[in-house]
């Protein structure tokens, strides 16, 4: 049901249809009950400084649209700078609403998909928690250098120092209306107050006078879930293409990850579900015995206690350019300098 729900909506979110009148009549309602809950952060907001650089990456749709990956790459590029990093978040779809340092090896259930990849990938202290706020603050008593929060945007009260927009280019905002009537969490006007907005792949409908910063993710190599093998993409095609590939994404977009695939020469079948999907062994139970799994590397965290066989998942490099990066660095070391002179 769910599912079916959520097809629906993103049927009007980003056809080429007007949203049904009765969801143009909530969409007012929405965005007075947003400006009460942003009045509320903000008056909360003069007790709460963070007291470390703040990187908040979120973004003004419901939805995925390439935050992580971006967080994964700022928590690379404030390594090179020799800054110690941290990485809050709540942890979507968590079942506790404990504060948690989450570890590579962590539940999902308890902690959230995303937040389990982040350990993974970055090998920094990834705290989740109710409150946004509350993981900041936990992170602050860990003699970090920086924080970056995987989501965000929307919570005026934990006083960022850079925000960072990321946009999904295949979606862009569809059709321009706030929640329920589209996609948009904020108005358009968001994306003018933030400090950069980047764009995951092409966004080709973008407003002509918004500065955008390109981020393209590119497949390096095919990984089995347990991590004891490795394809490059032409290996893993000849490997295992002859047998039928499956591809399975409980992704914001999952189309994003089955047109990578066609693109990179992997032709697969599509198996698409929602952003978050818990996955059970009922979800694979169709295939043939002989049939080879690729999923993105966010849905691997959650598959790999399914026992399944002939499991894989592609590894993706964050590219952004050489004149971004070199900004992003300059931001992260003013900060934190400032915040030593400070001291």
């Amino acid at each position: 049901m769910h599912t079916s729900i959520e097809n629906w909506l993103l049927g009007h979110w980003y056809g080429s249809h007007q949203p049904p009148w009765y969801l143009r009549m909530l969409e007012p309602l929405y965005h007075s009950a947003y400006l009460r809950a942003q009045q509320k952060q903000r008056a909360r907001s003069i007790e709460s400084t963070p007291g470390i650089p703040l990187f908040v990456v979120g973004n003004i749709t419901a939805g995925g649209s390439g935050k992580t990956p971006l967080v994964i790459r700022l928590v690379q590029l404030a390594g090179e700078l020799g800054l110690k990093a941290g990485i809050a978040s709540t942890g979507y779809g968590r079942k506790s609403r404990a504060t948690v340092l989450v570890k590579a090896d962590s539940d999902t259930i308890e902690c959230g998909d995303e937040p389990v990849l982040l350990a993974q990938r970055t090998g920094v202290p990834v705290v989740v928690s109710a409150s946004r706020l509350d993981a900041v603050s936990t992170l602050n008593a860990m003699n970090l250098d920086i924080v970056f929060s995987d989501d965000g945007l929307q919570h005026a009260d934990l006083l960022a120092d850079i925000e960072i927009c990321v946009i999904d280019g295949q979606r862009g905002l569809g059709n321009g209306h706030l929640i329920p009537a589209g996609p948009l969490r904020e108005p358009v006007a968001r994306l003018y107050s933030v400090d950069h907005v980047v764009c995951n792949g092409v966004w080709a409908d973008r407003p002509a006078d918004l500065a955008v910063n390109v981020m393209d993710l590119r497949a390096v190599l095919v990984r089995s879930l347990d991590d004891t093998a490795e394809y490059t993409l032409e290996e893993f095609q000849e490997q295992h293409g002859r047998h039928g590939i499956h591809a399975y994404a409980g992704i914001g977009n999952p189309r994003r990850f089955f047109t990578m695939l066609q693109s990179i020469g992997l032709d697969a079948e599509a198996h698409a579900y929602s952003d978050h999907h818990r996955f059970t062994l009922q979800d694979f139970s169709a295939l043939a015995k002989d049939a080879s799994i690729v999923m993105t590397e966010k849905d691997a965290v959650k598959c790999r206690t399914l026992g399944l066989n002939n499991a894989w998942y592609v590894s993706v490099e964050t590219h952004l350019s050489d004149e971004f990066e070199r900004i992003l660095k300059d931001q992260m070391s003013t900060l934190t300098r400032d915040l030593s002179d400070g001291d």
